[in-house]
């Protein structure tokens, strides 16, 4: 008995999906296992497996077409069995679950007099019209009419005003007309059309764009910056990149696993607000933004607190591959209990982040900078870097923030306070 394949839902955000490629055709034989086709969702393409052995009989969604949540992606039977009323049965279901729209009722007046048949409108055409010609420069008392700045840039170049064309005032000739005067009748050089481009919304900027929407308009954000000295940071980078490991460590490495250090002292910070209650975390997973062509990816490093610097390395450098190739799968990017958002490699000095949900806290990383500081009476190079937590108000508070954000600037700071926590 022939079976309809609904469209998955692949991600806990996912409302439709998006039939990258199909693997298989109508009259092809499909076993358990086998892929049926690559679904792109709000944040990764993803292979789609069958579950039944079976023909395909019908292709529901085309490929490169976006079709909601458990809608007829296709349908599986025996070959040459009539699904017709498969089909039928389920484009009923969809329409009795359309809302009924309800018309309005409608009072009509009987007129006093025959109404005339109305003649009909000319359509409207769209065909776009051409940008109008600039007016001839107008001419009063055998003078014509220019600013005196054209009139002069004229004199210099040897142009004749009455050749030119006015775009100013009344048609009065500006200093970009005899700039743009290319001599020889009444035409112009470097005449500009407009021009724009439209794309279509993928599926992973949709969500973005719901997303963070939500957050910013229902979670009351507020805002604590700090300046950390990096000076130490930046010795211990170097002296265990100067190791033999062949893997190296960088600065976001170094802020992940401080966060994690701190949030297991800071529990409040590392919460979520679920609308009757407060949940506090224990374990720390940390979310990780990575920027890919389409937007922005958030990957997870589980329990950070426990890893060391050069594993958590690998796993960032790990998502970020995985991302860029639309390979993360659901368990990447599920569960984090606080989020990170870098953008110091891009000479960004500071910055505010919209809160990831469900978490009630991100902290924005800006660059570490090279300046004159003032230590002990004196001022003397250094390397600072600011960071900016936003937080959300019905979970933490400013003194909760405050406190999280100077633990996480005493291990940058001094990061040997981090290597008691398996830190290399």
């Amino acid at each position: 008995m022939a079976e309809i394949v609904r469209m998955p839902k692949l991600s806990d955000t996912m409302t439709e999906g998006v039939v990258s490629a199909w693997h298989k055709k109508v009259g092809d034989t499909v076993k358990s296992g086998d892929v049926l086709a690559e679904i792109e969702t709000d944040k990764a393409t993803m292979e789609f497996e069958s579950f039944t052995d079976g023909v395909l009989l019908h292709i529901g969604v085309a490929a490169g077409k976006a079709a909601p949540v458990d809608s007829v992606l296709a349908v599986l039977g025996k070959a040459g069995e009539d699904i017709s009323k498969l089909l039928a049965e389920a484009a009923a279901e969809v329409k009795k679950e359309e809302p009924v729209k309800k018309e309005e009722p409608v009072t009509r007046e009987a007129p006093a007099v025959a109404a005339k048949t109305p003649e009909p409108k000319p359509a409207v055409m769209e065909a776009r019209q051409p940008m109008a010609a600039p007016i001839q420069a107008p001419v009063s008392n055998g003078r014509v009419k220019a600013s005196p700045l054209a009139r002069r840039l004229a004199d210099e170049k040897g142009i004749e005003l009455s050749r030119v064309r006015g775009t100013g005032d009344e048609g009065r000739v500006t200093k970009r007309d005899i700039e743009n005067y290319s001599g020889g009748g009444m035409s112009f050089a470097g005449q500009q059309v407009e021009s724009y481009e439209e794309v279509a919304v993928s599926q992973m900027r949709k969500t973005i764009a719901r997303r963070l929407a939500e957050s910013k308009f229902s979670a009351p954000h507020f805002y604590l910056t700090l300046e950390i000295a990096m000076d130490r940071a930046v010795q211990v980078r170097e002296a265990i990149n100067g190791s033999i490991a062949p893997d190296k460590i960088s600065y976001n490495d170094m802020v992940i696993k401080a966060v994690a250090v701190a949030l297991k002292q800071h529990p409040k910070v590392n919460s979520s607000w679920l609308d009757d209650r407060i949940r506090i975390n224990h374990h720390v997973h940390i979310g990780v933004a990575v920027a890919v062509e389409e937007g922005l990816l958030v990957p997870v490093v589980r329990f950070a607190d426990g890893k060391p610097l050069r594993t958590i390395g690998a796993e960032v450098r790990e998502f970020a591959k995985k991302a860029k190739e639309k390979k993360l799968q659901p368990q990447d990017w599920e569960g984090n209990t606080f989020t990170i958002s870098n953008l110091g490699m891009f000479g960004i000095e500071e910055f505010t982040a919209i809160i990831n949900p469900p978490d009630a806290c991100i902290l924005a990383i800006g660059g570490i900078m090279e300046k004159p500081v003032v230590r002990n009476g004196a001022v003397v190079p250094g390397h600072t870097m600011k960071v900016t937590l936003s937080c959300d108000h019905r979970v933490v508070d400013g003194a909760t923030g405050s406190a999280f954000l100077n633990t996480f600037k005493g291990l940058m700071e001094e990061p040997a306070l981090m290597l008691g926590h398996g830190a290399i």
